[in-house]
């Protein structure tokens, strides 16, 4: 889900038009951060084929 869907819940505007301090100061945060703290779509991938391999390997192991 990207910022420009989220509704503050201080003033219920979108947080991307930045109506109140709350939505202004939360609409930065996400900018600078961004989902998963800032991590790019290439560590996401490693991550999940990482957690994949180990279900897999603890499934294989179990059996």
């Amino acid at each position: 889900m990207t910022f420009d869907r989220l509704v503050c819940a201080n003033c219920a505007a979108p947080v991307s038009e930045g109506r109140c301090p709350v939505c202004r100061a939360n609409r930065e945060r996400l900018q600078q951060d961004g989902a998963f703290g800032g991590m790019s779509p290439a560590a996401l991938l490693a991550a999940l084929i990482v957690l994949v391999a180990a279900v897999a390997l603890l499934a294989h192991q179990a059996a």
